[in-house]
């Protein structure tokens, strides 16, 4: 993958004289080629929004950059932390990953989800498309990561969902055996609150929880309905800990070795794409705590002054730190004082 196809039956000029919309143009055979990586089932909120993004990208470049999908990373054995290393290594061109897991080769990008530090969805768009997610993407670069700019996909606020009863206040997390994703910051977070952390990938949480390997999951409501969670949870506790999103990725040699006018038309279609695919999460997520108390969860509201009393102390002064004062302060001079 992402090496330049041959171009049989067509001279180089008359490929590039192929128009660039109309049948013509879908059978042209491509010169890039790249393979776009994402953790969710097919039926998610991500997958017809990116097999649109790149269909577009197809058709108005003439066919020259054919990129396929993937639902849940292509059953990869490592799911997200060996999707991750194959971008960095080339052998995957694109992927779509939050930031407390993308966190593993780029640091900060754990940043995005500290917690209570965004309000409301408006608020994290407009940061995350703004100087901070600039910031941030220059320290991807670093990395030979490229982050696509506004092209960080909704995943939406995160709930905790348990089997042992509602989670009302940080009493009711001591010693909960809780699944989070490969992220430092999850495991901290919950170690903080008390709770028993556990890492699970996504692809195995339906069975833990099935299972009772795990007894609670933390997850905004989407993931809960299209991964079939409400099935194996009885408890929906509303907590807003976190935000989530999930950050339009490319290999940056790949990305450098596409011609200028392809990565615009790509950058353009990402950015279009993404904002429909914002707009009908956000739009899913409220829709759904009514739609999962219908198949027979319990919904609460919790009270959270417990869980930010917990954390006020050393969990914000390690992750000040590790994040470095620059991040740090160029976060709260968008979102306002943290911890």
């Amino acid at each position: 993958m992402g090496r330049e196809a041959g171009m049989t039956g067509l001279s180089r000029r008359a490929a590039l004289a192929v128009p660039v919309l109309g049948a013509v143009a879908a059978q042209a055979q491509p010169r890039w080629t790249g393979r776009q990586f994402h953790n969710q089932p097919a039926e998610s909120h991500q997958h017809r929004f990116l097999v649109g993004l790149w269909d577009a990208v197809r058709a108005e470049t003439g066919g020259r950059l054919a990129v396929t999908v993937h639902a849940q990373n292509g059953n990869v054995p490592g799911s997200d932390p060996q999707a991750l290393e194959m971008l960095v290594s080339g052998e995957l061109e694109f992927f779509t990953l939050m930031g407390g897991i993308l966190g593993r080769a780029v640091p900060v990008m754990e940043i995005q989800g500290l917690p209570f530090a965004f309000r409301s969805h408006v608020e994290v768009h407009r940061v995350m498309d703004g100087p901070f997610g600039d910031l941030l993407r220059r320290e991807c670069l670093a990395k030979g990561i490229i982050w696509l700019p506004s092209a960080t996909l909704e995943n939406g606020f995160r709930h905790i969902s348990s089997n042992r009863g509602p989670i009302n206040g940080a009493a009711d997390l001591q010693g909960l055996r809780i699944r989070v994703p490969d992220g430092e910051m999850f495991r901290d977070l919950f170690r903080a609150l008390g709770a028993e952390p556990v890492t699970v990938n996504i692809r195995e949480l339906y069975a833990a929880l099935r299972d009772g390997s795990v007894a609670a999951q933390e997850n905004p409501l989407v993931i809960t309905e299209v991964n079939r969670l409400y099935e194996v949870q009885r408890y929906m506790s509303l907590t807003g800990h976190m935000w989530s999103g999930f950050n339009l990725l490319a290999n940056a040699r790949f990305w450098a070795s596409l011609p200028e006018d392809v990565r615009d038309i790509a950058m353009r279609e990402a950015k279009r794409a993404v904002a429909a695919q914002r707009a009908y999460t956000d739009a899913l997520n409220q829709r759904l705590e009514s739609t999962l108390a219908g198949r027979g969860m319990v919904l609460n509201q919790a009270d959270t002054a417990g869980f930010r009393a917990a954390l006020a102390g050393g969990f914000y002064a390690r992750w000040r730190e590790r994040f470095g004062a620059t991040a740090w302060s160029a976060l709260e001079a968008e979102v306002g004082k943290l911890g």
